[in-house]
């Protein structure tokens, strides 16, 4: 740091000039008080022979004590003024730039200093043998004072009110809401100029010109009336919204920080920060003020409501639907799923199958107490939350404790004045295992398809093969019940049909017919019935197909069969085989020495299909 940044922090805030007194020693000057017009600040600059560079010092009037508060090493005893309200500054590259402005700040606020007691003598700077030499230097500045900015009375009544102290976060909040509401309906008419950037920015770090400038700015704002500042002193405006200034209520509060979000994103586009922090802000305020749930979920982040819906799919996925859970499985396991080959190609079996098999995992898994969610995402963590800790905002000491519940996986809690946030954690995944399983199944399901491009099954993953397994019978049995057809005959118009053809035959009978002919009256109408399935009506088999393989269930021989049909049985075999390879995955009748036989493996499924046992 150089002494230069000290005279500009002093004038851009303090409104200070420079005061050069001594003609003989240009390289002296001091800062004064702005309303006392006493010493704050001896700055000297001179020219060190042996090192070849200036030395920069100020002697500041800021307290003894500060040194022990401040223990650097570029914070010394004085080296011109008298008295232990004075220290030495040592400006070099190790000078904190921060902890110097805070004790300017302070050096203004301490003790009036009835007199001064100055040394011009040549005196040891350093413990080192560099002096101070009496060479006049080129320097800036004159004893000429420039006119100072008017200060409204209003500014100077509030900067009145700050209260030096430790400046910890709440009471540096306490001194922000103490002057923010003497200011609440203050108005000014004074243009932004120059430029500001500070870490939680309130009033006493503006100088005069800045505070106006706020204020003036602020004023335009309420009017509707928008004007560039800097973001830093945007953030003051969103603070005293934060804590009550301007605003009637916490709804209020609300609506005008969304307000000026609109407002700022229109000018300000690309500024990332100021959006991530407003939304976070917003949110919290509404729970620290206990607003309704359907307001607090206004400010949540969607990408955290679509987080949180996919744990609560993934937690509970039979109540949901194949499409959600196979996108939130694909969010999830990221190119596990969405870099397969066989979902590529076969998207709608692969929804229907992963989902199958997750929910088999999902109901039956089971290790040491741990369910499969739980030992992919573990337990909701609990954790301290700070609402509004990166903010000046003054907290009620005093709050009951309470409970707000964003959704099942989200919930902040205050006990004894301390919030906490319960969710899940990503710390606590353990996403590996959820995609070895799910590679697992991509191998296991290209071999059920029989679809070519086999993956390798993985040592680790073979845990996961009686899941899958049972996730395939399953399927088997779902799509041999989807694909089967119930048909149903319609009996309603049997009665109609009776009566017309009783009528017919009636009127064609001659006199003497009809004397000796029984007249057949019309039966009942037959209550409409459900025929009961007897086989698969949709398969491509002939009936004399149908035939032969009831036949063979039957345990009868069908070689006179098919010679008497003049039917090759080796032609028979290949087309039944044929017909019913989609539904078998493999031939179901041998051929050998022109006669056919069941393959004993197939049995059962073919008697299924046929419609079950053969008498």
């Amino acid at each position: 740091m150089e002494l230069s940044e000290l005279t500009s922090y002093a004038q851009e805030k303090y409104q200070i000039q420079e005061q050069h007194k001594w003609a003989d020693f240009p390289g002296f000057s001091v800062l004064v008080h702005p309303d006392t017009n006493k010493w704050v600040a001896l700055l000297m600059r001179q020219w060190d022979e042996e090192s070849g560079e200036v030395i920069e010092i100020c002697d500041l009037k800021c307290g003894r004590q500060s040194l022990v508060e401040f223990p650097k090493s570029y914070l010394n005893v004085p080296v011109r003024m008298h008295g232990d309200k004075w220290i030495s500054v040592f400006f070099d590259d190790n000078t904190e730039k921060d902890v110097v402005y805070k004790l300017f700040d302070r050096a203004l606020t301490s003790g009036e200093q009835r007199g001064y007691t100055m040394v011009l003598e040549e005196k040891k700077v350093r413990t080192t043998t560099s002096v101070y030499q009496d060479i006049a230097l080129p320097f800036s500045g004159s004893s000429y004072r420039p006119q100072k900015v008017i200060v409204p009375e209003k500014i100077r009544q509030m900067r009145k009110l700050f209260v030096y102290g430790r400046e910890s976060q709440q009471e540096k909040a306490e001194n922000f809401v103490r002057q923010a509401r003497f200011m609440q309906d203050y108005e000014d008419n004074y243009p932004w100029t120059g430029y500001f950037s500070c870490y939680y920015p309130t009033y006493h770090d503006l100088g005069i010109e800045q505070l106006r400038g706020y204020f003036s700015w602020r004023t335009d704002l309420r009017k509707g009336r928008w004007s560039s500042v800097p973001a830093s002193a945007a953030y003051i405006y969103i603070y005293e919204l934060l804590n009550g200034i301007g605003v009637s209520s916490p709804e209020e509060t609300l609506e005008k920080m969304e307000e000026f979000r609109r407002l700022w994103f229109e000018h300000a586009p690309n500024d990332r920060y100021m959006q991530v922090n407003l939304r976070r802000w917003m949110l919290e305020y509404a729970v620290l003020k206990d607003l309704p749930k359907e307001t607090v979920l206004r400010y949540v982040d969607p990408e955290l409501l679509k987080s949180d819906a996919a744990m609560r799919i993934l937690r509970f996925p039979e109540d949901a639907s194949d499409e959600e859970l196979f996108d939130m499985l694909k969010r999830t396991a990221g190119k596990t799923l969405t870099g397969s080959l066989f979902v590529q190609k076969h998207p709608e079996e692969a929804k229907r199958l992963f989902c199958t098999a997750f929910r088999r995992v999902s109901k039956d898994y089971n290790q040491d107490g741990y369910d499969f969610f739980t030992l992919l995402f573990g337990r909701k963590a609990i954790r301290r939350w700070f609402p509004l800790s990166n903010t000046v905002y003054l907290r009620n000491e005093k709050e009951e404790d309470r409970v707000c519940e964003i959704d099942e996986c989200r919930c902040c809690r205050l006990e004894d004045g301390n919030w906490t946030m319960e969710s899940y954690s990503r710390i606590n995944f353990d996403l590996k295992k959820l995609q070895g399983f799910l590679h697992a199944c991509d191998c296991q399901f290209r071999h059920y398809l029989k679809t070519g491009h086999y993956l390798r099954l993985k040592e680790d993953e073979q845990w996961a093969v009686p899941y899958i397994e049972a996730a395939i019978s399953e399927d088997k049995i779902a799509v041999k019940k989807a694909a089967r057809k119930e048909i149903r005959i319609d009996l309603s118009g049997l009665d109609r049909i009776r009566q017309d053809a009783w009528q017919t035959q009636n009127s064609l009978l001659i006199d003497e017919e009809s004397e000796d002919t029984v007249v057949f009256e019309p039966e009942e109408a037959v209550p409409e019935t459900e025929i009961p399935e007897e086989g698969r009506f949709d398969l491509p088999l002939s009936p004399l197909e149908v035939r032969v393989l009831r036949e063979l269930l039957a345990g009868h021989p069908v070689k006179e069969l098919l010679k008497n049909e003049h039917l090759m049985p080796s032609i028979v075999a290949d087309s039944i085989n044929g017909a019913l390879f989609d539904e078998i995955g493999d031939t179901v009748l041998d051929c050998k020495e022109d006669d056919l036989s069941l393959v004993e493996d197939y049995t059962e499924e073919v008697r299924e299909l046929l419609g079950g046992d053969i008498v």
